[in-house]
This record gives structure tokens, C-alpha cells and sequence, in this order.
């Protein structure tokens, strides 16, 4: 039988996110490698947006309006779908490595009884499925994997491939969602905005992150200050964010996000595995450490040995003076 590769779309403030873009492209090479044939899925409470970006780099989009999800939890009415799609035929599900997707895709091993291969930052066709291609121990070995079944659920991280636009728009089926789902509903009781959180640390050209050199919460003013000239998004390890100086939100690792920006500017942050799991993809990294043995060192294309309280604020003159002002 064909592959039928399923790409579940998330939706971030009624636009598609880029991880999404990049896993559309994903599934798009392997279908054409594997003979068989690609579709996007998004559900949402409004998915037309969403839908519509999908099909510009797919050939089929599905836009399922789910009004629940907006004061529910989205992941068992994705679900739904993803049922009513693997008994049209269905063979592999692609989600991201998101707390959505994470969330969908445990969900989907629970109630199919599916294998699941994580946090691919590669995917291949291999004859009759897919292999994929990730970094475990902290970075220290790569694996690569496939199913032993003709079905399976991936996980793909972020800057895994570069998204590209289709040649021309894909078709969209708009319909309703399926009644209602077998898992019970989850309800939102309430939603609190975090401070900087309408900034994605994913879809981020430039990241600024905050370690335990930093201090305390208020170092976080010079995290924010660099991140606001550079055009870019403050982030933390998890130092930072155990200590309570900023919320889990901002976190990168192999507990936290993964993000490939094209900058990785690092503030005192030594670099544990844990850490560099999460961003040492990152197209150029630059770290500021008072420790010339910091492991950071070891995958920074430059490092800077000196006192960020100094080096921090002489940067951020520096971009002032270059934007004018």
C-alpha cells in the first residue's frame, strides 16, 4: 500500500508556524521518494488563515474548525482527526516537537498502539518507510531509526529542513470537525500572557539567552535590552529558569525548545549538554563567559572570555550607536 504521510499543522495566533512550513516540506520530498502522497491537517477554532499558508507547500490541506479549542485543550480534538485520517488510509503522522505536538503524539501511541520516533532533526525514505536521524546523550551520539510496523508517528524539531513554497497552492477541504472526542475534554480555566511570550523562540532569526552568570532576574534586563536591538528573543537555560528568574516558557534544551536561529548570542551560560541540545544547531553562536573553560566554548564560533556586566552593555552601546541612536 502507498504511503499516506500526515503533516499536523499548529496554529500560533491565527498564523501557521514555521515548523509547520518545515515539516509540509518534509513530508512532501518523502511522499514523492516514497511513491505515495502528502497531507496537511490543521484544526482550529478559525483555520482558514492557517490552512490557506499550509497549501503553499502542499499539494491537499484539510481545515477543520473546531470551536472547542479555543477554551479546551486542542491535542484530543486533533486527535479525532487524526483517527478519521488513518482510517482513510493514513500511514505515517508528522508532528512537531512542540508541547502541542508532544502532547498529540503521545496521544496517538496510547490509542493506536503506534511506534513513535522522536525529535528527528532528519528524515529519510529507507525502501519501505522512513528513517530518522537524531541526536541523543546530549548530543553525543546520532541514531538512526525506523519503524518494524508500516505505520508510525515522527516528532520533528525545528530548522530540521528549510521550508519551500509548492510550485503552485495546494487544494483545501474545509469541513467541520468530527462530533465529539472519545478522550474527555479538557477544559482552559485560564490563560495568563507572559511578558515577551508573543515572540516565538522557534520562528526567532536571533535568540539572547540568559544563564546562571547573569545573577539573578534583574540580569534579564540586559538579556532583554540586547535581545530588543538585535531584533530578536530572550531565552534562559535551565539554570535560569529553576532558579525562578524567568518562566519555563523561555527555556532551551533537551527540556525546554529547540530553536535554530541564524544568531545564538549566550550570556553567561556555561553550556551543559542539556542546553546545547537545544541550540547548538544554531547557525552562528556567540557566547560571553568569565570561564575560558566553559563547554560552551567548545561549539561557539566566538567566544568572548570576559565579564558580561561589561562586555553586555558595551555591545548593546554599540548596536545603539549603529541604529542611530
Amino acid at each position: 500500500m502507498p504511503a499516506t504521510l500526515l503533516v499536523v499543522g499548529e496554529v500560533a495566533d491565527g498564523t501557521l508556524t514555521r515548523l509547520s512550513a518545515e515539516m509540509a516540506t518534509l513530508a512532501e520530498s518523502l511522499a514523492e521518494a516514497a511513491g505515495g502522497r502528502a497531507i496537511g491537517l490543521v484544526v482550529d477554532a478559525e483555520p482558514a488563515a492557517a490552512a490557506t499558508e499550509l497549501a503553499g507547500f502542499m499539494a491537499s490541506v484539510e481545515a477543520v474548525t473546531a470551536p472547542q479549542t479555543s477554551g479546551e485543550s486542542w491535542a484530543p480534538y486533533a486527535l479525532a482527526e487524526v483517527e478519521r485520517a488513518v482510517d482513510a488510509g493514513v500511514t505515517h503522522v508528522f508532528a512537531g516537537v512542540t508541547a502541542e505536538g508532544r502532547d498529540l503524539a503521545g496521544l496517538i501511541v496510547g490509542r493506536l498502539g503506534w511506534g513513535l520516533l522522536a525529535n528527528a532533526e532528519a528524515v529519510t525514505w529507507s525502501g519501505t518507510g522512513p528513517m530518522v536521524e537524531a541526536t541523543v546523550l546530549g548530543g553525543k551520539a546520532i541514531t538512526r531509526s525506523v519503524f518494524t510496523g508500516e505505520s508510525g508517528v515522527i516528532t520533528v524539531r525545528t530548522g530540521s529542513v528549510e521550508a519551500e513554497a509548492a510550485a503552485s497552492p495546494g487544494t483545501i477541504e474545509a469541513r467541520d470537525a468530527v462530533g465529539t472526542p472519545s478522550l474527555p475534554a479538557v477544559r482552559v480555566l485560564e490563560r495568563v500572557a507572559e511578558a515577551g511570550a508573543e515572540a516565538s523562540l522557534e520562528d526567532a532569526r536571533s535568540v539572547v539567552v540568559g544563564g546562571r552568570g547573569i545573577g539573578g532576574p534583574e540580569g534579564f534586563g540586559l538579556v532583554e535590552e540586547l535581545a530588543g536591538l538585535l531584533g530578536g528573543v530572550v531565552g534562559a537555560t535551565r539554570a535560569s529558569v529553576d532558579a525562578g528568574w524567568i518562566a519555563y516558557a523561555r527555556q532551551i534544551g533537551q527540556t525546554g525548545k529547540i530553536v535554530k536561529p541564524a544568531l545564538y548570542l549566550g550570556l553567561g551560560v556555561s553550556g551543559a549538554m542539556q542546553h546545547r541540545v537545544g541550540m547548538q544547531a544554531a547557525d552562528a553562536i556567540v557566547a560571553v563567559n568569565k570561564d575560558p573553560d566553559a563547554p560552551i566554548a567548545e561549539i561557539a564560533d566566538l567566544f568572548v572570555v570576559g565579564d558580561l556586566f561589561e562586555v553586555g552593555p558595551a555591545l548593546a552601546a554599540e548596536l545603539r550607536a549603529r541604529h542611530g541612536g
